[in-house]
């Protein structure tokens, strides 16, 4: 078995944060520099927020994750980080933030509508009048998940010089949630371990309608990393919405 703090630490073999090299860090990166007082949703192994505070960042700076193994790793990467186990929903600050921010499709996890209303009223509620919420969702037009196979494996060695092999695949699609499974084999093919999620691909109309009941107006939205707007080939929803 390959357990939850080694999964925790493959993620960010998986996942480095770095500007530089990944325009969707980039952005992130530029919004959370230029704000005093941050919150990050679904902080995982706060790579962000930890790479803010080792790049300068003075102001305050609080990372949300219901994972204990990432915020395990948080809190050894960043000491002068805020880092809270819980969910969007479950957020008791009020005004107290001038951005919130939610990477790496995080947004697609939460997949009912009283999920996704919960979580935009507790954000909306820490941010302060005029905040913003920067997010991105995969655009459901591209059918991303049709490129979620065994076929798509990616060869890694962990933090402790294992080598493995990952790969997702697209289970189930209904009602634009779609299941998938990451398998973490051996180098020989031998399964390790199996994490099932599921995933809601929103459409761009259904999004805004849920900003909006929540109180956010957007004052952002792109269909790349490098500010394109959403056309018929956009493959992301990148949205900063305001707090009304």
């Amino acid at each position: 078995m390959y357990s939850d703090e080694e999964v925790a630490a493959l993620y960010d073999v998986l996942n480095p944060w770095d500007p530089e090299v990944w325009p969707a860090d980039g952005f992130h990166s530029r919004l959370v520099m230029g704000a005093g007082a941050v919150l990050d949703v679904g902080c995982g192994t706060g790579a962000l927020l930890g790479w803010a505070r080792e790049n300068g960042h003075g102001g305050r700076l609080a990372g949300v994750d219901p994972d204990r193994a990432a915020l395990a790793r948080a809190r050894a990467r960043r000491g002068d980080v805020e880092w809270v186990e819980g969910v969007a929903a479950g957020l008791g600050w009020t005004a107290e933030f001038e951005l919130a921010t939610m990477t790496s499709h995080a947004f697609q996890c939460l997949v009912t509508d009283e999920e996704i209303r919960a979580s935009l009223a507790a954000i909306r509620a820490a941010l302060r009048p005029g905040g913003r919420f920067a997010f991105e969702t995969r655009h459901p037009q591209a059918r991303a998940w049709e490129g979620w196979t065994p076929a798509a494996v990616s060869e890694v060695r962990d933090g402790a010089g294992r080598a493995l092999r990952v790969w997702y695949e697209a289970a189930e699609v209904e009602e634009g949630v779609v299941s998938v499974a990451e398998t973490t084999a051996d180098a020989e093919g031998t399964v390790l371990r199996v994490d099932r999620q599921r995933l809601r691909f929103l459409s761009e109309a259904r999004l805004d309608g849920f900003l909006a009941e929540a109180g956010f107006e957007v004052a952002e939205r792109y269909g790349d990393w490098v500010g394109g707007p959403v056309t018929a080939a956009s493959g992301e929803l990148v949205t900063v919405a305001r707090r009304a």
